[in-house]
């Protein structure tokens, strides 16, 4: 389980006043439950997620991680744990193919070729056309974001972060991408938490969070929730128009 308990984050603004990005988040988030955090742009949705694991550091309040205090634990520390983060732009490496970075994320040497074919495969590429590839410049933005869902399954994580997984990729990508975090969610293997403006991810969530200046301003079942953002959008919300299709 992944409980947040009065989670703050401020930076000192130009003027040298306190800005409070985050401002008393608290959330918790029961095992293998597909969680998408939505909401305006700015509101501190990214933040939140890269406070989980450990890029920021917050200032105030706590992060609990299967009962374990990670708050001021290293990046390390946590992925040690099973936390895990998916960029919106993940990194590229040139003169490293797939399967070496596969085998650095499984964290042995001894990962079978077969073994990386299967995690290609789990996310929708065909395992004989990456296998060898470098991960570089040659590859689109959706297989470069595939791929590296495929390292955080090789990782075995058990929480599983996405910022905006949607950016910068193209609608045939953007499907597979959502039958693969479907894939992922139906196996019940993991806690995924999904950044997303996305109608059709947010449709994929049991429960969806709102943050809003910082603070959570919604969270209830898919059921209960979606229907109101689905109400604001109609009624001129700007925040979803940008990802819906």
């Amino acid at each position: 389980m992944l409980e947040i308990k009065n989670l703050c984050y401020q930076v000192e603004g130009e003027s040298g006043q306190e800005l409070g990005i985050l401002n008393d988040v608290s959330l918790s988030i029961a095992d293998n439950k597909l969680v998408v955090i939505t909401g305006p742009n700015g509101g501190g949705k990214t933040t939140l997620a890269k406070a989980i694991m450990g890029l920021v550091p917050p200032t105030a309040g706590s992060i609990c991680w299967n009962g374990t205090d990670i708050t001021h634990m290293s990046i390390t520390q946590r992925a040690q744990l099973g936390v895990s983060y998916g960029f919106q732009q993940p990194p590229r490496f040139k003169g490293l193919r797939v399967k070496d970075l596969l085998a650095l994320a499984a964290g042995s040497e001894k990962l079978t070729r077969e073994e990386g074919c299967q995690y290609l495969t789990r996310v929708g590429l065909c395992a004989a056309d990456y296998i060898d590839r470098e991960v570089d410049a040659s590859l689109s933005g959706g297989e470069v974001k595939r791929i590296e869902i495929a390292t955080i399954l090789a990782r075995r994580s058990g929480l599983m972060i996405f910022d905006e997984p949607e950016a910068g990729i193209d609608l045939w990508s953007f499907a597979r991408l959502t039958e693969t975090f479907k894939a992922i969610h139906q196996r019940r293997e993991a806690t995924l938490l999904i950044i997303s403006h996305q109608e059709r991810i947010i449709d994929l969530a049991d429960e969806i969070v709102m943050i809003s200046d910082g603070k959570v301003a919604k969270q209830g079942p898919k059921d209960e929730i979606f229907p109101q953002i689905l109400a604001n959008t109609v009624a001129g919300c700007s925040y979803m128009s940008e990802g819906r299709n």
